[in-house]
């Protein structure tokens, strides 16, 4: 099995710079913001032929007893039960604190092996400064720069040594069926946490009574009846003129990436709320990304008959751009109508990827022409002779013929309509493409 490093510190003293560079990704969000990271972030990393999993932490406060950096520290004491090896990231610049001293207290007593990064030490290897740092009881301190890369091989050959690698583990675990990534989407504050956690079991996000806790696209895999999955809680994303801060920023940007990277995206919306402006523009962009979605109404239970009747219509009215997505209605805390999520989920995704054979798609669209053929345009009458699929996730059919410039989105959304109903495709979207023969009369000289 990989070995697992837990990165820990307090604020803003590279952490996440540091998670980065061990995982040569910018999967953590970076800035000059103390407290920006909140959740565990899970990220897999290499050094040669050893890999290994990298978990960054939110900055840690072990004595703290109160709001969200409560949460945060119970983020942090479970990454580091979970880890096998522990770097613990201060700052040289800043010196030690009594904030350091606390955590290096909390480290010596989880009898966990305990490497001690010295950050933003650019060109300071033999530096006098360094000394300070044995006074926090781990040994000897490691100088690194996160940012520019320096002294982190060294780094990670100390948190690697103790540990073993099996090559064959290695090679089995390329071979295995990738999992499917999943992307729970929404508004600020509809419950995006709270589901992810009812499905883990376990506290795994910080979920907390206030819009914008989740500030980045956090990653988890999970496993259900033997599939594995790849859970993306994302940042609830507001209305762009609502957006003030740089940190909010960023994490609209990472939960826009994490949408085109998900296979599948459920879009959770709030029963007590409706559907709003937000909840459109979301389901906008999931759609015109091409994934695979299916729409879960949280907070059901917190709703009488007459909402539940008008949210139903809204919904038609305000998403029927995503009529082909399956709707289900839940209460992620009460763990209500959750297993017919996973089966909209499963079924979603074996849509987006369904294999649709071209001696198939041609008869079904030959069918489609004999039942009703596409409009006159002028002189010609556009000719559609054979379809094959282009692509998956979003299904892609590419039709040949001739005068296809002249075909109308009507008629598209009709010949769509017959190769859903017959390959039975929920949940996903799909792209017809036309393309019309070249005539070479039209070169005549």
């Amino acid at each position: 099995m990989k070995p697992v490093i837990a990165v820990v510190g307090r604020p803003n003293v590279g952490k996440s710079t540091l998670f980065n560079r061990m995982t040569k990704s910018r999967d953590a969000i970076v800035a000059d913001f103390a407290g920006l990271t909140r959740d565990r972030h899970y990220g897999d990393g290499r050094l040669g032929d050893r890999e290994f999993i990298v978990v960054d932490t939110g900055g840690f406060e072990p004595d703290s007893t109160t709001g969200i950096v409560k949460e945060m520290a119970k983020q942090t004491r479970q990454a580091v039960a979970e880890a096998d090896a522990v770097i613990f990231v201060v700052d040289v610049r800043s010196g030690v604190s009594g904030q350091d001293h606390d955590i290096a207290r909390y480290l010596r007593t989880v009898g966990k092996k305990v490497i001690l990064a010295v950050n933003k030490a650019e060109g300071m290897q033999e530096s006098p400064l360094l000394a300070e740092f044995f006074e926090l009881g781990l040994g000897e301190p490691h100088p690194i720069s996160s940012a520019h890369g320096q002294g982190i091989r060294s780094l990670l050959d100390a948190a690697l040594a103790p540990f073993e690698f099996d090559e064959d583990a290695e090679d089995a675990g390329a071979n295995a069926d990738k999992p499917i990534r999943l992307a729970v989407a929404g508004r600020p504050n509809v419950g995006k946490s709270t589901l992810i956690n009812t499905w883990l079991g376990e506290e795994r996000l910080v979920a907390f009574d206030q819009p914008g806790t989740t500030r980045d696209a956090i990653t988890i895999p999970f496993e259900r009846n033997g599939q594995k999955f790849e859970l993306i809680d994302t940042a609830g994303l507001r209305r762009r003129g609502k957006v003030f801060e740089a940190i909010e920023k960023f994490s609209v940007v990472k939960t826009l990436q994490a949408i085109a990277d998900a296979n599948v995206v459920l879009l959770l919306l709030d029963a007590t709320q409706g559907v709003t402006d937000q909840d459109a523009h979301i389901a906008g962009y999931i759609l015109e990304s091409g994934r695979a979605v299916a729409i879960a109404v949280n907070k059901w239970d917190a709703v009488d008959g007459y909402q539940k009747e008008t949210l139903q219509r809204s919904i038609e009215q305000r998403l029927a751009f995503l009529k082909f997505a399956p709707v289900l209605h839940i209460s992620a805390i009460k763990r209500q109508g959750l297993g017919p999520v996973w089966k909209a989920i499963a079924d979603a995704h074996a849509s987006a990827m369904r294999k649709m054979s071209t001696p198939v798609l041609t008869r079904l669209l030959q069918d489609a022409v004999e039942h009703q053929a596409p409009k006159r345009a002028g002189a010609f009458r556009p000719k559609l002779r054979y379809a094959h699929q282009g692509g998956m996730n979003p299904p892609l059919i590419v039709i040949h013929g001739n005068s296809l410039d002249h075909i109308s989105e009507t008629y598209k959304r009709f010949l769509e309509g017959r190769f859903r109903e017959h390959f039975k495709l929920t949940g996903t979207p799909m792209r017809i493409e036309l393309r019309s023969s070249h005539n070479p009369f039209d070169e005549k000289k």
